[in-house]
């Protein structure tokens, strides 16, 4: 017993150098921009840079709605299944797979291919439908995440019992739907919520295909023409994807401590 827990902490001190030390070095060089001292020259720099904040924000607002709509199409998607439609639910989960196995590069192809400006809806003939496709592109891309965080939550209730009585009481499909059923899944939606914020931040292939200004290429960009910037963006990206796991798990929490309404 004491050799494999003494073999279980070597492999975590392993594991734990394997993954830190790379990270304290990203973030000891990046604090090295002032010769002979560190400071944080590099990050200041970014900041005051107008295309960090521009990017940052634009892909914040496309985050913001991928997240919205994608939580409109899912959540209505995964109730109707689980109550009307379970017979179809391995081929709706078959499909919500598809994005992890079709590499970007294609889906985005597929898209311009299918929506440029000679198609029926030409959405890339502006500047607001192309927006509107990159969103239509991060949905796609968060699929797998979101779909399987609001089914894992929808498990945990009696999808049934509150639509009979809500239907009882003469509640509305859309009373159902947003004072019922989303409610009581708000943990899975948050933790899909937070997940997508963090693939949309990072993500390069769609925005750079549709030429947007996203976070995404400016790290491509950036990390091209400088030296210590691009280890301070790292550091920033990496921060926000640690943001968004540590807000997934105190969604997690929250939602163990308060038990499901029925």
């Amino acid at each position: 017993m004491k050799t494999s827990r003494l073999g279980a902490w070597i492999a975590i001190a392993f594991g734990s150098i394997y993954f830190l030390l790379p990270l304290i070095a990203t973030i000891e060089f990046s604090l090295r921009m002032r010769r002979g001292a560190y400071s944080f020259d590099a990050y200041a720099s970014v900041f005051s840079d107008a295309q960090f904040r521009e990017t940052f924000g634009y892909s914040m607002l496309m985050a913001l709605l991928t997240i919205i709509f994608g939580m409109l199409l899912v959540v209505p998607t995964a109730y109707w299944v689980r109550l009307r439609l379970p017979q179809i639910r391995p081929v709706v989960e078959f499909i919500t797979l598809l994005p992890l196995v079709i590499p970007a590069i294609v889906i985005v192809f597929g898209y311009l291919r299918m929506y440029n400006s000679s198609s029926i809806l030409p959405l890339t003939g502006s500047t607001s439908g192309t927006n509107v496709l990159l969103v239509l592109s991060y949905m796609t891309l968060s699929l797998p995440y979101m779909y399987r965080a609001v089914d894992t939550a929808m498990r945990a209730i009696d999808v049934r019992t509150l639509t009979e009585a809500a239907e009882s009481l003469g509640a509305s499909w859309t009373t159902i739907m947003f004072k019922c059923i989303f409610p009581n899944v708000m943990s899975g939606v948050l933790s899909g919520a937070f997940i997508t914020l963090a693939i949309v931040m990072g993500e390069f292939t769609m925005a750079a295909l549709l030429n947007r200004p996203a976070f995404g290429p400016y790290l491509q960009l950036v990390g091209a023409n400088r030296a210590y910037e691009p280890s301070a963006l790292a550091v920033i990206a990496f921060s926000i994807t640690w943001l968004s796991m540590g807000l997934l798990n105190l969604a997690s929490r929250f939602h163990r401590a308060a038990p499901a309404k029925s």
